[in-house]
């Protein structure tokens, strides 16, 4: 395969952080941009209200499904032809969108926009792995968690001008530009991180068969996932908790999400500054600590029918500042159970994280659907059981 052999940059041992930070961010871009443009999008295609979600579900299908995929792949093939190979996807993909003449091109090029897109995923924390030390690369990987949190932030905000202001085909030219752009400062600065590629006689089931073997690995998983995406079951509650009960205008309720993703900055800052000053385990006994505190006040204030706005954001917001600290170190713990198989532990952590997140959401919407108590219980179960999974992973570490 010629594309395998494309000469990377010389004199550079390490990816700019910059343009790992690019790369990271194509995936969360392409899934929050376009959500303002969806109604525009469905009217001008003739597309139903359920059609045009799917733009988004089975993009969000495709960022898990992808993750399996491109870490083995890259432990084989290095990370540099891997990552440039998803990114020409992604901006291929991405013009195709740009242009759809109608909703099954549309949805089709989504699903491709994914599967490209969550190649930056995958690889920017490989990458970041592949070139420091566990505690190093938790400094590095809060920075990228903190992108991860941002670009859904603002990214809708973009979208919604956009489409208001130009057109909405507007985003997805947008995205097809990044990710032109993109890959184009890949090929010329992104030098190979992997030194030494994985045997060809070790598959990808191999390679996924050890890590779930493996108690490190899990622990730091299924407690990296239970801090950072059982928020979504809040976010799939939230309008109707604000709304609904609070009787909060539609315009506040962005500025609460933008408080609660704050949260998220400031833990993933305080993760950065005390990475390689704190021990591993310290620094997730006092993440995991705010998660528990915090999803308990926010128990509490259901139970003791003292709902408001206050009560709501505050312990939200405690509960994502130990989400945003947990989930570097969770992070770098995880990729680091097997050097040779970075890209593989990458992959199956960030299929982790989004399975777990489909999960809370599934319960939330089930169970009672608008009501408070059953994201009190999912977040509040999250916490404890992410400190139990990240104590079996430290405990697994001394032993180790």
């Amino acid at each position: 395969m010629r594309f395998l052999t494309i000469p990377t940059p010389r004199h550079r041992t390490r990816a700019p952080f910059l343009l790992l930070v690019a790369v990271t961010a194509c995936g969360t871009l392409g899934m929050h941009i376009i959500i303002p443009a969806l109604p525009a999008t469905a009217r001008a295609l003739g597309m139903s209200i359920g059609t045009s979600q799917l733009t988004i579900t089975l993009y969000l299908i495709g960022l898990a499904i992808g993750q399996l995929l491109y870490g083995p792949v890259s432990d084989r093939f290095g990370r540099r032809p891997v990552l440039l190979a998803g990114l020409s996807l992604f901006t291929v993909a991405s013009i195709a969108t740009a242009l759809a003449p109608n909703p099954a091109i549309l949805i089709g090029a989504r699903i491709l926009q994914s599967l490209g897109g969550c190649a930056g995923l995958v690889l920017g924390r490989a990458a970041v792995r592949d070139g420091a030390t566990a505690d190093k690369a938790a400094g590095q990987l809060a920075l990228l968690t903190l992108v991860m949190v941002l670009v859904p932030s603002i990214a809708p905000a973009v979208g919604g001008y956009l489409t208001a202001y130009i057109h909405w085909r507007a985003s997805y030219v947008l995205l097809a530009l990044f990710g032109g752009v993109t890959l184009t400062a890949c090929f010329l600065l992104m030098p190979e991180t992997l030194t030494e590629p994985l045997a060809p006689r070790r598959s990808m089931v191999t390679a996924y068969a050890r890590l779930l073997r493996s108690s490190r690995f899990m622990g730091y998983a299924v407690g990296g996932a239970c801090s950072t995406t059982a928020f979504y079951g809040f976010m799939s509650a939230s309008p109707f908790i604000f709304e609904a009960q609070l009787h909060q205008p539609p315009q506040r309720v962005g500025l609460y999400y933008l408080l609660l993703m704050l949260g998220v900055a400031a833990g993933s800052l305080g993760a950065n500054r005390i990475a390689g000053r704190l021990p591993i385990r310290t620094a997730l006994r006092i993440a995991n600590g705010l998660c528990i505190l915090g999803a308990a006040l926010f128990a509490l204030a259901d139970v003791s029918d003292a709902l408001s706005v206050a009560t709501v954001v505050a312990p939200v917001s405690l509960f994502m500042v130990g989400a945003g600290m947990a989930s570097p170190f969770a992070l770098a713990g995880s990729v680091s159970v097997n050097p040779q198989a970075i890209g593989a532990a990458s992959g199956m952590y960030g299929f982790v994280q989004m399975g777990y997140g489909m999960l809370c959401t599934v319960v939330v919407e089930t169970w009672h659907p608008g009501a408070v108590y059953p994201v009190a219980c999912v977040l509040l179960g999250s916490a404890l059981l992410g400190q139990m999974a990240m104590s079996m992973a430290v405990r697994a570490e001394r032993r180790r």
